[in-house]
């Protein structure tokens, strides 16, 4: 019975390793499959079973959203809501970050359905991207700071207006053909695939440690010590 459960586990922690390779976009979830285990009556194991399964994270195992981009060793990336009051009070102190430590900061839509004017100021925002993505993240930025004063009535002249100040105009209709909301949806479809389920969602992410290539901010008073942590080499 030990010799079947000790097999038992080989077999299934190198279906996780082999699928952990083979699966693009995927990281392997070291507690639930520490739960799986306990459900297979192998925790007498303990160290043995889990040292096979809880190796360093090889580069192509790493989701590409999770990674700086091209050029750069380290980066913020965040899932936000135009709407969400908690992604208006922490984008100051992503913008700050970026800034004081000259890393991109990488912005993805997750628009929550019980808000009801965020879509479309996402497919607003994806439209000033189309001019330049500093014209896009500085609308990102007005909406944020006007979150209180905007509704679903006001929104499309709250961008009406933005666009005036920036010397340029948003068309009668903005996405005709629906590649702007695609392009929502399609942050919105990889954020679920990360298992993203509030915003904002914030992560430092790095390529200069394998064994640790992200890693995600809950207390944004911390955001600068986790910088200074992924940066080291």
């Amino acid at each position: 019975m030990r010799e079947r459960a000790r097999l038992a586990a080989i077999q299934y922690s190198e279906f996780v390793i082999l699928s952990s390779w083979r699966i693009k976009n995927k990281t392997m979830n070291i507690q639930r499959l520490r739960q799986r285990l306990v459900l297979l009556g192998l925790t007498f194991l303990g160290s043995a079973c889990l040292a096979l399964v809880c190796l360093p994270a090889f580069a192509e195992d790493v989701p590409e959203a999770l990674r700086p981009p091209k050029g750069t060793t380290t980066a913020i990336v965040v899932f936000e809501d135009l709407q969400c009051p908690q992604c208006g009070r922490v984008a100051p102190l992503l913008a700050a970050a970026s800034r004081t430590y000259k890393i991109p900061l990488v912005q993805h839509d997750f628009p929550l359905p019980m808000h009801n004017w965020s879509f479309e100021a996402a497919v607003l925002a994806r439209y000033f991207d189309t001019h330049s993505k500093e014209l896009g993240n500085e609308f990102r930025d007005t909406v944020f700071a006007h979150q209180m004063e905007i509704n679903p009535q006001n929104l499309r002249g709250f961008a009406d207006k933005f666009a005036g100040d920036h010397k340029t105009g948003v068309p009668f209709v903005v996405d005709p053909d629906g590649k702007l909301a695609g392009l929502v949806k399609a942050d919105k479809d990889l954020g679920m695939s990360l298992h993203i389920d509030h915003t904002p969602t914030i992560w430092v992410v790095t390529n200069k440690h394998s064994d640790k290539p992200f890693v995600e901010v809950t207390d944004t008073s911390k955001l600068y010590l986790l910088i200074d942590e992924m940066k080291k080499e």
